[in-house]
């Protein structure tokens, strides 16, 4: 990272490129209704097509892609995969984004909201 005034470091290219590429996959709102539902608990992927409401394949090509980005991991239990968040920082991040976003919602007349973050 180079040193800017301040003291504080500017990511290198191949950092921000790893950490854009993460964001691109939580970017789609089903894959990160999955991620946020991992962060509250381990799932298998019927339970979780059951809350996202979407189909099992689709639900499972969101997962191996999560899974491949290292954003979630899988274990076996006898015959079922089970899904989770294991990284305390993931799931700090996402819970912290998304109650951040729930409390901005709350603060802006619903007339803004469709706007988008930058409204």
């Amino acid at each position: 990272m180079a040193a800017v005034p301040g003291g504080v470091h500017d990511p290198s290219a191949e950092l921000l490129t790893e950490a854009a590429s993460a964001f691109a996959l939580l970017a789609s709102p089903a894959r990160l209704h999955i991620v946020w539902l991992l962060t509250q608990g381990e799932s298998d992927v019927t339970g979780l097509a059951d809350r996202v409401g979407g189909a099992l394949p689709a639900v499972s090509q969101h997962l191996a892609k999560l899974k491949l980005a290292g954003l979630v991991r899988a274990r076996r239990e006898g015959r079922r995969v089970v899904y989770l968040v294991d990284d305390p920082d993931i799931v700090a991040m996402v819970r912290w984004f998304m109650d951040r976003l729930a409390a901005r919602a709350e603060a802006v007349p619903p007339a803004r909201r469709s706007r988008g973050l930058g409204a």
